[in-house]
């Protein structure tokens, strides 16, 4: 496939804001695209042959790592898990760069390029983007405008080309979206402290929003510390895998396993919420 044409350098805002939200993590990174051999449009991501080539490399890897026979991997249990590592990517840099870069970085399936990963996260590039400053916005309209270009842009149309290729639920799916976003803004209140407050309040307005309301709850399990969690309505189908387990936010996870993961996370509050 010919590669598309190179885009000019993209506004310095976005570069700076998006810059802030890589010191987070690698989840919070995009790269300035280039045309390097190896990265490909988003877009093709919506073609569900190449979404099953990339279910099936992800499965042949999972495999191999616990050495598993081939009928041991669903195949759409493999396909929720590959969609929620793509939705982190997708949602980490926006979330990062809008609460500690003070810039919402607004992108289009056609400003991002990926390529195939090979451990770790998806690598991600990006094009010129528009942004919005939101230093002077309230949390809600952080929260709004995070829904709409990100949750409502990219990530929805990659969730219905998941969802029409492997017959998987949309309940499952914007789980797994709120699972992302959370995780997101967790991590981001781990490693900068001093926005945590803002983090769990621009999470908390999404999760109150179409189509994430009614994906979960927020807890706060120490009122000293501004570090929420999720506690989904619904499983990403991980346990399905032999030896998987259910996640810390997983519906199916019971409270004393929950409580144990947020302690580890919080180093120990005084005692259990009632």
């Amino acid at each position: 496939m010919a590669a598309p044409p190179r885009p000019p350098s993209e506004p310095r805002d976005a570069r700076q804001a998006l810059a802030a939200a890589s010191v987070l993590g690698p989840f919070f990174a995009w790269s300035p695209w280039f045309d390097r051999a190896g990265w490909r449009p988003l877009t093709d991501l919506l073609d569900g042959d190449v979404l099953a080539e990339r279910v099936d490399a992800a499965a042949t890897t999972l495999r191999t790592r616990c050495d598993l026979p081939a009928d041991a991997v669903p195949v759409r249990v493999v396909a929720s898990v590959t969609f929620l590592g793509l939705a982190a990517r997708l949602v980490s840099p926006p979330l990062g760069a809008a609460v500690v870069g003070g810039a919402l970085p607004i992108a289009g399936p056609e400003d991002l390029w990926w390529r195939p990963p090979t451990a770790g996260p998806w690598p991600l590039a990006h094009g010129p983007l528009d942004v919005l400053p939101t230093g002077d916005l309230d949390d809600r309209s952080v929260s709004a405008a995070l829904v709409e270009t990100a949750a409502q842009g990219p990530v929805r149309l990659l969730l219905d080309a998941f969802r029409a290729r492997f017959r998987l639920s949309p309940q499952v799916l914007w789980g797994n979206v709120a699972s992302a976003l959370a995780g997101a803004a967790g991590v981001l209140a781990d490693a900068a402290p001093a926005h945590a407050e803002r983090a769990g309040a621009v999470l908390a307005g999404a999760l109150e929003l179409p189509p994430l309301a009614g994906t979960g709850n927020l807890v706060r399990p120490d009122p000293n510390r501004a570090r929420w969690f999720l506690v989904r309505r619904n499983c990403c189908l991980y346990y399905r895998i032999p030896g998987g387990g259910t996640c810390g936010d997983c519906v199916l996870t019971s409270p004393a396993q929950r409580w144990r993961h947020w302690r580890s996370v919080l180093a120990g509050p005084a005692k259990p919420p009632a």
